[in-house]
C-alpha cells in the first residue's frame, strides 16, 4: 500500500532523530575514549609505562655503614673510607661478554681477569650484582659513569670500606673484615640477605668477627625504575639503613702503640690490665701485620711472606700462644703451700743446687745453690729447690686448684679469636689425656712452671692482677656501645688469706727492689710508682746429663728457636695497685735481661699516661732509654671526623 506524503515525512523525521541520537552517542563514546587516551598517553604516561613494563621496578638493598671502633679516648682504630667501585648484574646486562669487553677499555683487565669475572657473573644468581672492581681511581670511576648508556647492567657506586688507621697496632685484637665467600655462607643457616651484596665486608677474625652482629648494622632499600636495557632511570624511593653500633674499647691507642714499638723485632706479647676494673689497656702481639691488606685483598706474595715468617706474625700470641710460665708460676705454688698451711712465712728449705727424688736429680738454676731460703727469699732469688719441696708437701691437685683460682687454665671470655684455656694439670688431667698416673716428678716440674703447665700472656696478666688485689679480676675489652657504658661487675674476693697474699707480694717486691732480686735492673726509681714483679725463664728443650756434665750450652750459642722463653709479670704501684703487666718473649733467653726491661717500660708509660720522665729510670740507663724513645715510631692522636659519629 502506498504511503501518503504525510506518513513519508513522519518516517524521515523519526530516522533523522535516531541518527542524530546514535551519532551523539557515538561522538560521546569517541570523545571519552580520546580524552582517556590523552590522559593515559600524556598525563599518566610514566605510571602506565611502568605498569606495562612489569619488571622495570626493582628493589635494591643498600649496604649499611659499618659501626666504628674507638679506643677508650675516642680515637678511631677501625673506621670507614670512601671506596669507588662498579658492579654488574647479569639480568640487566643481557649478553655478558660484549659488556665486559667494553669495560676492558675503561678498567685495566687482562684476559685471565676478564675470564674470571665472566665466570663469577655466570656462577651467581642473575639478579645478584657482582663486583667489577674495588677501590677504583676517580678517572676509572668517572669513565664508567660517562659510558653508562653503552654498559647495560653496570652500576658505578660510591660506598664506604673498612680502614684501620693505626695499621698493625691493633691487628691481632681487632682482626679484620673481608668479603663474604661461598665458604662463609655455607656455614650460616639463614644468612642475612645483605651478605649477598657484592664485596660486602664482614668480620673475619678478632673483635670484628666476634662483634659482627652489632657492627654490621641493618640494610636499607632503594626502589628504582630501570629501562629495557637494564639502565637505572630514576630512584622512586629510598629507605636508609641503620648504621652499625659504635664500639668503644677499653684499649688505649697510645699505650698499645708504645707496647708494640717496645717489643721491637722480638716474637713476643704484652698485656696491660687495669686491676681496678679489668680493663685491658693494651694487648700487643709481635710481629704485627697490616690488616688493610686483607680488606683490599692481600696478594699471594704478601700472604706467603706472612705465612713463612718464623716469628708467626698472623698468630695472636697474647691469647692463642701457650707457654710454660717458668718461675712466674711460683706465686701460684707459694700461695698453694701457704693456704694449705703446710708452709708459712718462716718456713725455710736448704738449696744446694738440686734435689734427689726417686733416683733423679732435679736441678736449681743456680748450680751452687742458695743455702737456706725462706718464703719471701724464694721469690726474690727464684730458688727452684724451694718449690720442689713445696710441691712434694702440697701435691699437684692443690697447686692446680690455686692456678685456676688465679686465672690459669681458664678460658677468659673476650671478643677475640681462638682464646686458649691453657693447662693447669692435675692427676685426673694426666690420666684423661695420656692414660698414665701422675708421678712426683710431674709435681716438681709443675711447681716451677715447667712440665705440663701452659699459660697465655693474658692469663699471666690476670694472675698478677689477682695476686695484687686479692680479688677475682675479670678482663674486659668493650667499654661502651653507642655511648652506653658497659657494666663493670664488682669483683668477688678470692677467699685467700690477706697475710698469705702479703707474703707473696713482699717476695715480688724484693724481686725488683732489692739488690739481690732477679729483676733489680728493672727497678723504677720513682717511689710513687714502685713496682713488684717476678721474672721467669722457661726451657723449650731438654738438657741431658751429658750436657750438664760438660757445661750447659749458653742460649746465645743455640739456634734462635731452641733458646729459652723470657717472661716477666708485674704490678704497680706497690701500695695501691693500678696496673698489671705481663710480657713473654719467645726464645728471648732470659726473663730478667729481656722481658723485665720491656715490661718495666710499658708499665711506666701506663703510669705516666705517656712517655715517662727519664728520672724514673736508673741513672745508668737514661741515655739508652732516651735514644730508644727518639727512634720509636709513635703515633700522634688522630682527631675525629664527620664519618666518625655514632648512631645514638
Amino acid at each position: 500500500m502506498r504511503k501518503s506524503p504525510k506518513d513519508v515525512l513522519d518516517s524521515v523525521r523519526a530516522v533523522t532523530r535516531r541518527g542524530i541520537l546514535l551519532g551523539a552517542i557515538q561522538a560521546a563514546v569517541i570523545g571519552t575514549l580520546a580524552w582517556r587516551l590523552r590522559s593515559m598517553q600524556i598525563e599518566h604516561a610514566d605510571e602506565y609505562r611502568m605498569l606495562s613494563d612489569g619488571n622495570s621496578i626493582k628493589f635494591r638493598l643498600l649496604p649499611p655503614v659499618r659501626g666504628l671502633i674507638h679506643d677508650r679516648n675516642g680515637i678511631v682504630i677501625a673506621g670507614n673510607e670512601q671506596n669507588y667501585r662498579a658492579t654488574i648484574t647479569r639480568e640487566l646486562a643481557g649478553e655478558i661478554e660484549p659488556v665486559v669487553e667494553r669495560l676492558r677499555h675503561l678498567v685495566p683487565m687482562n684476559d685471565a681477569q676478564a675470564a674470571e669475572l665472566i665466570a663469577n657473573i655466570e656462577k651467581r644468581s642473575a639478579i645478584t650484582p657482582v663486583s667489577i672492581g674495588e677501590h677504583l681511581s676517580w678517572s676509572e670511576f668517572s669513565s664508567i659513569a660517562v659510558n653508562a648508556p653503552a654498559l647495560p647492567g653496570v652500576q658505578p657506586e660510591s660506598v664506604l670500606s673498612r680502614v684501620y688507621p693505626r695499621q698493625g697496632d691493633f691487628a691481632h685484637v681487632l682482626g679484620y673484615v673481608g668479603r663474604v665467600s661461598d665458604y662463609d655462607l655455607s656455614k650460616m643457616e639463614n644468612p642475612d640477605p645483605v651478605l649477598m651484596l657484592p664485596e660486602f665486608q664482614f668480620g673475619k677474625v678478632g673483635a670484628e668477627s666476634k662483634l659482627e652482629p652489632i657492627l654490621r648494622g641493618k640494610a636499607g632499600i632503594r626502589k628504582v625504575e630501570v629501562n629495557a636495557a637494564g639502565r637505572e632511570m630514576r630512584e622512586l624511593s629510598r629507605q636508609e639503613g641503620q648504621q652499625g653500633a659504635t664500639v668503644q674499647m677499653t684499649l688505649d691507642a697510645g699505650l698499645q702503640n708504645y707496647a708494640t714499638q717496645r717489643l721491637g723485632e722480638e716474637s713476643a706479647a704484652a698485656v696491660v690490665i687495669d686491676v681496678t676494673n679489668g680493663d685491658i689497656m693494651a694487648i700487643a702481639s709481635n710481629p704485627v701485620f697490616d690488616p688493610n691488606l686483607f680488606v683490599r685483598g692481600i696478594s699471594s706474595a704478601d700472604y706467603r711472606a706472612l705465612m713463612e715468617h718464623d716469628h708467626r706474625p698472623l698468630a695472636d700470641k697474647t691469647v692463642q700462644g701457650l707457654y710454660p710460665p717458668g718461675s712466674t708460676f711460683k706465686m701460684v705454688s707459694l700461695l698453694a703451700g701457704l693456704e694449705a698451711g703446710i708452709i708459712n712465712e718462716g718456713t725455710s728449705f736448704f738449696c744446694n743446687g738440686g734435689l734427689e727424688v726417686s733416683g733423679r736429680r732435679f736441678h736449681c738454676w743456680s748450680r751452687g745453690g742458695h743455702g737456706h731460703v725462706s718464703a719471701v727469699a724464694s721469690l726474690q732469688k727464684s730458688c727452684d729447690v724451694y718449690y720442689y719441696e713445696v710441691a712434694r708437701a702440697v701435691g699437684i691437685d692443690r697447686i692446680a686448684e690455686m692456678a685456676r683460682r688465679l686465672g690459669i687454665g681458664v678460658e677468659h671470655d673476650l671478643p677475640m679469636s681462638a682464646i686458649a684455656s691453657g693447662i693447669a694439670p692435675d692427676r685426673a688431667w694426666k690420666q684423661d689425656r695420656y692414660g698414665q698416673p701422675w708421678v712426683v716428678g710431674d709435681s716438681l716440674n709443675a711447681a716451677i712452671g715447667q712440665g705440663f703447665v701452659l699459660a697465655s700472656p693474658l692469663q699471666l696478666a690476670v694472675m698478677c692482677a689477682r695476686v695484687a688485689t686479692g680479688r677475682q679480676v675479670v678482663p674486659r675489652l668493650v667499654r661502651a656501645i653507642d655511648g652506653i657504658p658497659q657494666a663493670v661487675p664488682e669483683f668477688a674476693d678470692l677467699g685467700l688469706s690477706e697475710r698469705n697474699l702479703q707474703i707473696t707480694r713482699r717476695g715480688m717486691d724484693a724481686v725488683v727492689n732489692s739488690a739481690a732480686g732477679s729483676g733489680a735492673r728493672s727497678r723504677i726509681m720513682n717511689d710513687d710508682w714502685r713496682m713488684a714483679g717476678k721474672t721467669g725463664t722457661s726451657q723449650v728443650r731438654n738438657i741431658t746429663a751429658a750436657e750438664r756434665a760438660r757445661g750447659v750450652t749458653r742460649n746465645d750459642q743455640l739456634p734462635w728457636n731452641r733458646r729459652d722463653h723470657a717472661l716477666f709479670v708485674c704490678y704497680a704501684p706497690y701500695q695501691a695497685p693500678r696496673y698489671a703487666v705481663s710480657v713473654v718473649v719467645e726464645h728471648g733467653s732470659g726473663g730478667s735481661t729481656v722481658a723485665a726491661p720491656i715490661a718495666r717500660d710499658i708499665m711506666l708509660y701506663a703510669l705516666a699516661g705517656g712517655l715517662p720522665p727519664l728520672t724514673a729510670y736508673p741513672d745508668s740507663q737514661r741515655r739508652q732509654i732516651e735514644e730508644m724513645h727518639r727512634n720509636m715510631r709513635l703515633f700522634a692522636p688522630v682527631a675525629t671526623s664527620g664519618q666518625e659519629r655514632t648512631r645514638a
